[in-house]
């Protein structure tokens, strides 16, 4: 014989309250006493209560779903801003629905209308194909993350903060001839400061250096391939001078590496690598690459806590919206690694 499902009534019955006191325990808790809601609490215990999710939707009207939006899992910052972000379910108890773009816009509209289905709390957005215009018409609790979030609340790194690290630790190693790989970004990205702070430095110190600026693919065979062309060129326009080479992120940073050491059996003294995110690869690689790092766990812990106060502000009888998206900036800490030893 299975188990009897305990209703509130049982629970009322229990307990002597009434089935709307035990109701406004699962709705509206703080509307008892601390000794009701213990009273009630310890009645659940006894009669091994197992709580209808279905049920307590349907009468409070909070389904605990979040939306996850993200470009794609082959970039290993991504991955591991998703394993934070779900780790975040023991502090708030939300769920999470998960989709990767891909880049394409159509899809993600199409995602974002199948969450809204889903009569989700809010979403947490690191893709960057629709504008934080379109997010904010949604009228939803939404944080991005490290992308143009004029209209949205954000978390972002200190990404200028950090290219200056990444950029002087470089110099620092003797090389010659600085070069930052990248694609091309607005200024209202905020990884565009990555861009900025290595351009400013060398600029600044008349550091001999070359930006490059193209499409670095949209899966890792694609990237693969990019970054081993772009070497080859490298290789052979500064044959003789020491590289340092400041990578968009760790995900490429490791590729580039795997290429150097294909073709070397080791990484040469006359190349020098930096990353960025501190993602697990950095540290997990053949050779522990130097990085910038994200502080991926603050990011994502920032994000759910700013959702989350957005979230519970728009339950309240009477919620005091902010008109003014919130802003929070995590700094960058530079870690020094193998990939970045002083050339002897």
């Amino acid at each position: 014989m299975g188990k009897k499902n305990i209703t509130f009534n049982d629970i009322a019955k229990y307990t002597g309250f009434s089935k709307t006191t035990v109701s406004r325990y699962f709705n509206n808790p703080d509307s008892l006493t601390l000794k009701n809601q213990q009273i009630i609490s310890d009645a659940l215990d006894k009669l091994n209560y197992q709580e209808n999710k279905v049920a307590r939707i349907l009468a409070n009207g909070k389904t605990e779903f979040i939306g996850v939006i993200i470009p794609n899992l082959y970039l290993h910052y991504y991955s591991e801003m998703l394993n934070q972000i779900l780790k975040t379910y023991d502090t708030y108890g939300y769920k999470f629905l998960v989709f990767t773009g891909d880049d394409h816009k159509s899809t993600e509209r199409k995602y974002i209308q199948e969450l809204l289905s889903y009569k989700i709390e809010g979403m947490v957005i690191l893709s960057h194909t629709i504008p934080s215009r379109e997010l904010a018409s949604y009228n939803l609790p939404i944080v991005t993350i490290e992308r143009e979030d004029q209209f949205v609340s954000s978390v972002n790194t200190d990404n200028y903060m950090g290219a200056v690290q990444a950029t002087s630790l470089l110099a620092k190693t003797g090389a010659d001839i600085l070069i930052h790989i990248n694609v091309e970004l607005s200024p209202q990205v905020p990884s565009y400061g990555r861009i900025k702070g290595f351009s400013d430095i060398c600029e600044e110190y008349q550091i001999p250096h070359e930006l490059i600026l193209t499409d670095t693919g949209h899966s890792y065979e694609e990237s693969s391939l990019i970054l081993k062309d772009l070497l080859e060129t490298i290789d052979s326009k500064y044959q003789g001078k020491t590289k340092g080479i400041f990578l968009p992120n760790d995900t490429f940073a490791n590729i580039m590496l795997n290429h150097l050491i294909q073709k070397y059996g080791q990484l040469p003294d006359d190349y020098k690598i930096i990353g960025f995110d501190d993602s697990p690869v950095s540290s997990e690689a053949i050779v522990p690459i130097s990085t910038v790092g994200q502080q991926i766990d603050k990011i994502a812990a920032s994000a759910m806590e700013i959702l989350h106060e957005q979230i519970t502000e728009r339950h309240k009888r009477k919620p005091a919206l902010s008109s003014e998206p919130v802003h929070k900036i995590i700094p960058p800490i530079l870690i020094n690694r193998k990939t970045t030893e002083p050339s002897h």
